[in-house]
């Protein structure tokens, strides 16, 4: 009992001073014009911003950006290719760009690209006849497998090899973005039927977290298919923003 009155004695003596020293302090800077301000510190803005700007630096950290058959032969029309998407060239200067985004991001950024032998061997079925002569769409070592021009692979980048619509078909894509930690795809290139689309339906069956495809970056052999394949994918949750809205 002593103690519980020592303890009692000592909270009285607390509660008097507060009301003796604090209350007094706290009505002046009231009455001083500043309200409820004057006694709470502000948070300077600059700090919930350095939070958002470390939140969206981790988010890309676990970003990939897969750029899709951006080769001469399916988007150069100088090419002759019996594979130019008709509409692949226009899109190459926003690919341009959303690339560049995505390196100042920080976004890992893999080259997804097709080349074949030269006998056609590895390419699907409905296809080989197109071969001939070790001639083809996107052979390996010919002009028509470059990258369109204006597009770099750099240090830092990745190209991938593949030869089906799907960069996850056969390929060693998911075993490498799932290495590095890699939860969200940012899909830009051609065409938006065939491989994009492809490839973001195993995106999403392999369980990513988001799924994006930018929607003035990728394009087809004709705008209505473009849209058709884009309202396909919106209905299983990927996100379809246009450039514009993303690097916002």
């Amino acid at each position: 009992m002593p103690s519980h009155l020592a303890l009692l004695s000592c909270l009285l003596v607390l509660v008097l001073s507060l009301d003796k020293f604090l209350l007094p302090y706290l009505r002046k800077r009231w009455l001083s014009g500043g309200g409820v301000a004057a006694i709470i510190p502000r948070i300077p803005t600059s700090h919930f911003k350095s939070q958002r700007s470390m939140a969206a630096a981790a988010q890309w950290s676990e970003t990939t950006m897969l750029v899709i058959d951006m080769q001469k032969d399916f988007v150069d029309p100088a090419m002759g290719s019996p594979l130019l998407v008709a509409g692949g060239e226009a899109v190459i200067p926003a690919v341009a760009e959303a690339v560049a985004v995505a390196r100042k991001r920080g976004i890992f950024v893999v080259w997804v690209v097709r080349e074949h032998d030269p006998s056609g061997r590895d390419v699907e079925l409905f296809r080989r006849h197109l071969y001939s002569g070790g001639k083809g769409p996107t052979v390996k070592g010919l002009k028509g497998a470059e990258l369109a021009d204006g597009l770099f692979i750099k240090e830092g980048d990745y190209k991938l090899v593949k030869t089906r619509f799907s960069a996850f078909f056969a390929t060693h894509l998911d075993s490498v973005l799932k290495t590095l930690g890699m939860k969200n795809l940012v899909i830009v290139g051609v065409q938006t039927p065939n491989c994009i689309r492809q490839t973001v339906y195993d995106a999403v069956a392999l369980d990513y977290e988001k799924v994006m495809v930018l929607t003035d970056a990728t394009a087809a052999a004709r705008p209505d298919i473009h849209l058709a394949s884009i309202r396909d994918m919106k209905t299983i949750g990927v996100e379809t923003p246009t450039l514009e809205e993303w690097r916002r």
